[in-house]
């Protein structure tokens, strides 16, 4: 299925500014040449510009790659900036990146347990 990314198996957040006219042909060695992942490998790559209102998503299916390319039209994401750094994501802190929410919530509610009814 074209562009699935509920298939990928990891999901990376490339930190810092990434070069948004970056194609298939650079990004692919770009994250093999920097970070040492296989891009092979059924991941979800993540790419931000300066911007933070565009990213795009590099996935690989069994046919080929697909690159995603999101635009928004109000508001940016939250990209964290450390340069040269990629981090692994939870497909719940990916949720959150796409609702223009930080990666890091330090103060996320717990579940409380049942309380009794009298």
């Amino acid at each position: 299925m074209l562009g699935d990314i509920r298939q990928a198996k990891n999901v990376y957040i490339v930190c810092g500014y990434t070069d948004m006219r970056k194609g298939l042909n650079s990004l692919v060695p770009f994250v093999q040449q920097n970070f040492g992942i296989d891009p092979y490998s059924s991941s979800l790559f993540l790419f931000c510009g300066k911007r933070c209102d565009r990213l795009k998503a590099l996935l690989w299916e069994p046919d080929g790659f697909v690159l995603l390319y999101k635009r928004l039209d109000n508001g940016r994401y939250q990209w964290p900036r450390n340069a040269q750094e990629v981090k692994p994501l939870t497909w719940e802190q990916f949720t959150w990146l796409m609702q223009g929410l930080n990666i890091e919530q330090p103060r996320a509610i717990r579940p409380g347990r049942p309380k009794e009814l009298v």
